[in-house]
């Protein structure tokens, strides 16, 4: 029996007699989180449902009796990292958990996919032979076959691709949230910093092509979304494989004519190929978001030639000057890593002098992992996890306290925000909602008595009354305060609320979309 992706069909039903169920979970960054989405779509387009949609699931107890008790998916696909350290202690953490379940559930398959899979290849089955698929970055598509392949044939199924044979965005994908998603413009990278094992793993820079990166946008207004973040390794060298070094900027700038589209972000750009001509369409283009995301790593030029990052602290000041005299309310991001081999004081000192200086609203900060396959892994001076920890716990408390300070800025301005499905921890005490402002920033804020209640990709206005190192607060004193602007993301919500119950929705007039999932995940965010 040969099977193509054409020809697969695994809805057949699950050993509960319905239809077969899936839950896809998900480590690592923004590209693993867009991945995510794209193995969900063609689970879906082979048949399946999601585990969360699935309701309750009739089993019979040890009496003989029916009882309903919580889903178990018939699929569990796990989208691994390789960056940190851990990633792999955490995956077989998870696959050991998952043998017990899987031991009392016949006819459940587990499926391993990502960067960690790409670069361990043979030793998930060694090491977790109760695995069924083990598929790698450059062959998402190939899900659904391998899944139907185990199951049919009875054993385990790997295929590891060293090159991408179809790109990405041409996959079904089932985003997470119908108001912000992402976009991939581009796959791989063409560096060769030396912490990291990304390259290695997904390969050279691919770049799509300006028209169907726009095509894809529109169709994302169209259903919807009001928000996108345009995607990629190196997000700003975009153009490199047809040779346009001006490129990305120019897309920034078509963004800007489509209609409907009222924030667009993109991530992560790299320092070394951050040109003036994008700063110009970012300050030019109204819907580009006064919001940036610049890898710093260290602020050490030392640490920086170890690394093979391209650019010196300097050049990296210079940007955000550029950047904030063009853009002067533009909230600045960054990546730090603490401690990399041969890291001394001094060069630990120059990082926490350039985080002083560029007043970062927020920062991610790490502590080096040693990645077995990267350069760095082999370096001298490895650090103490001692030595690490002490670095990294000094940067973390001068970020938060510029933080807050940056923060405690916004009291008394007016921002507008897009209300996001998410809200705070404290929700439940605070009866506050949550969005995100243009910068990005987080708000948690309040509905004054008497106001309507805004809806996800809903926007509110409203000024900022309190803050902290993470998120801004406003409790509006009256509805005078409070204006909500109900959007098409806002409707797009409704619709797809309403499928999701099984609720009849009208099918066309003002303001109807159709309900399609966008994807914009949250980033995770450090409490004190």
């Amino acid at each position: 029996m040969t099977l193509t992706q054409d020809s697969v069909d695994i809805s057949a039903p699950s050993r509960t007699g319905l239809p077969r169920t899936y839950e896809v979970r998900t480590y690592g960054c923004q590209m693993n989180v867009h991945d995510s989405e794209r193995m969900a779509g063609l689970l879906e387009a082979a048949g399946m449902v999601p585990a969360k949609d699935a309701g309750q699931i009739p089993v019979t107890d040890a009496s003989g009796d029916t009882v309903l008790t919580g889903a178990i998916p018939d699929v569990i696909v796990i989208n691994t990292c390789a960056v940190r350290e851990n990633a792999d202690n955490k995956l077989y953490g998870n696959l050991g958990m998952l043998a017990h379940i899987k031991e009392s559930n016949p006819g459940m398959q587990i499926a391993v996919g990502g960067c960690l899979a790409q670069k361990d290849r043979d030793t998930v089955q060694k090491r977790a032979p109760w695995v069924d698929v083990v598929f790698g970055t450059h062959n998402v598509g190939a899900l659904p076959v391998l899944l139907e392949r185990a199951r049919h044939n009875a054993d385990a199924q790997m295929e590891i691709l060293e090159s991408l044979e179809v790109f990405p965005s041409t996959l079904p994908t089932k985003r997470d949230s119908v108001y912000a998603g992402w976009v991939s413009i581009s796959v791989g990278c063409n560096n060769t910093c030396t912490f990291c094992i990304v390259p290695s793993l997904r390969g050279k820079e691919r770049d799509r092509r300006p028209g169907e990166i726009l095509a894809e946008i529109q169709a994302l207004v169209d259903d919807g979304a009001i928000e996108v973040t345009l995607l990629g390794q190196n997000v700003n060298s975009y153009g490199v494989e047809f040779g346009d070094k001006l490129a990305f900027g120019k897309l920034l700038r078509a963004c800007g004519a489509i209609e409907g589209l009222e924030r667009v972000r993109f991530t992560s750009p790299h320092p070394a190929a951050f040109t003036d001509d994008v700063i110009a369409a970012m300050a030019q283009t109204p819907n580009v978001m006064p919001q940036l995301h610049m890898p710093l790593q260290s602020g050490s030029d030392k640490v920086l030639k170890d690394m093979r990052r391209s650019y010196r602290s300097n050049k990296f000041l210079g940007i955000l000057d550029k950047v904030r005299e063009q853009i002067p309310n533009a909230a600045i991001s960054t990546d730090i890593i603490v401690g990399f081999p041969g890291e001394t004081e001094e060069d630990f000192q120059a990082t926490l002098d350039v985080v002083e200086k560029s007043r970062f609203s927020t920062a991610f900060t790490y502590q080096y992992s040693k990645r077995p396959g990267t350069p760095a892994a082999d370096l001298p001076g490895q650090l103490s996890k001692e030595v690490v920890q002490e670095r990294f716990l000094r940067l973390t408390a001068l970020q938060d306290r510029i933080a807050a300070e940056e923060n405690a800025l916004q009291v008394g301005r007016e921002v507008e925000v897009m209300v996001t499905a998410g809200s705070g921890r404290k929700a439940a005490q605070t009866h506050r909602l949550s969005g995100r402002a243009k910068d990005q920033r987080l708000v948690h804020f309040s509905v004054p008595e008497g106001a309507a209640t805004p809806r996800p990709g809903d926007l509110v206005t409203v000024t900022v009354t309190d803050a902290a190192a993470f998120h801004l607060v406003a409790d509006p004193p009256s509805i005078a305060q409070f204006h909500l602007r109900r959007s098409r993301a806002g409707d797009a919500w409704d619709l797809a609320q309403a499928a999701s119950c099984g609720v009849p929705a009208p099918s066309s007039g003002p303001g109807v979309v159709k309900g399609v999932s966008l994807g914009m995940p949250s980033l995770p965010v450090r409490t004190a």
